[in-house]
């Protein structure tokens, strides 16, 4: 069966891009899509990390980019990859303004109502741009997920669909010879999880990337022996603090979402049931349970496979 890789980027919740793109992919029944869903893309460094795995895993674009300058963007880099990016939208706005004689204010998100899901993935959405790549780790305590590993096992992308899913996640990156933040160690409140990959995926990845940014491939960064001692240091590392550990090598972004979203709730689960276990002990009723503080063992680990 033939694999290909869909795009679906979208300057709002992306459920309508979703829905398009879904409509006429089942219209092939030999062929095997792997999605990529991009919502909320508001932002040139937001486009930038869509754009970073589209080198890596080139596929057909579709877009509901309001803003011209990101969707000119994203069609002058489609453009020089020889891939296919279309406008799912544009057309109709197109054909209504010329039949209405009116100009669209050409506002993303119109469409949805502003409930209190969506507030919450907007909100979640802000928070992972404000703590992408270890940046403002003063305030990780706020997060639901905080996401830590070496370059390149996804946790940017990873986040931001968590994001879509109105979970607020910060991702901290493993570098060689450089001290994480002790806040990280101290955490309460958010469940932190390591993510870890096969040391020759990582070199081929990092080599990608060195060749679009640089040209030079060949430096520590992209030695296979230097890789491995980061990745069994970095697993070192989960295993000392209890962490669960995700391997994304032969996982999509959405397969580690989904493994990730799973572990919260079951260390929710564990710790409603913690508690009405300790209040039903002191006679007390579990529908009057205080808020816990997320504090607690680990989650059961999850190593390499499907979830």
């Amino acid at each position: 069966m033939d694999r290909h890789h869909l795009y679906l980027i979208s300057d709002s919740t992306g459920e309508t891009v979703q829905s398009i793109g879904r409509a006429c992919t089942v219209q092939f029944e030999q062929v095997e899509v792997v999605e990529h869903l991009w919502p909320m893309v508001r932002s040139p460094r937001a486009l930038e990390i869509v754009i970073e795995e589209l080198e890596e895993e080139p596929g057909l674009v579709l877009y509901t980019l309001l803003d011209r300058t990101l969707a000119e963007t994203l069609e002058e880099y489609c453009k020089r990859r020889g891939l296919t990016c279309v406008s799912v939208i544009e057309p109709f706005i197109e054909v209504m303004a010329t039949y209405f004689g009116a100009k669209s204010r050409d506002m993303p998100g119109r469409q949805h109502e502003l409930d209190d899901e969506y507030f919450q993935r907007i909100d979640a959405m802000n928070y992972v741009m404000q703590h992408d790549d270890g940046q403002q780790t003063g305030n990780l305590e706020e997060a639901d997920v905080v996401l830590v590993g070496v370059s390149r096992t996804s946790k940017t992308p990873t986040s931001i669909y968590l994001a879509n899913r109105g979970i607020k996640a910060a991702n901290v990156p493993i570098v060689p010879d450089q001290p994480l933040p002790d806040i990280l160690f101290a955490l309460n409140r958010p469940l932190v999880v390591g993510l870890t990959e096969d040391p020759r995926r990582l070199v081929d990845l990092r080599r990608s990337r060195m060749r679009q940014s640089l040209g030079d491939t060949e430096t520590a960064y992209t030695d296979i022996a230097a890789v491995r001692k980061e990745v069994a240091d970095a697993r070192r590392l989960f295993g000392r603090y209890g962490w669960p550990v995700i391997d994304v090598t032969r996982r999509s972004i959405e397969e580690t979402a989904a493994a990730i979203l799973r572990l919260v709730r079951d260390r929710e689960r564990r710790h409603e049931e913690g508690a009405d276990a300790d209040l039903l002990q002191l006679g007390g009723r579990p529908d009057a349970a205080p808020l816990l503080d997320g504090a607690g063992g680990a989650p059961a680990r999850i190593e390499s496979g499907k979830p």
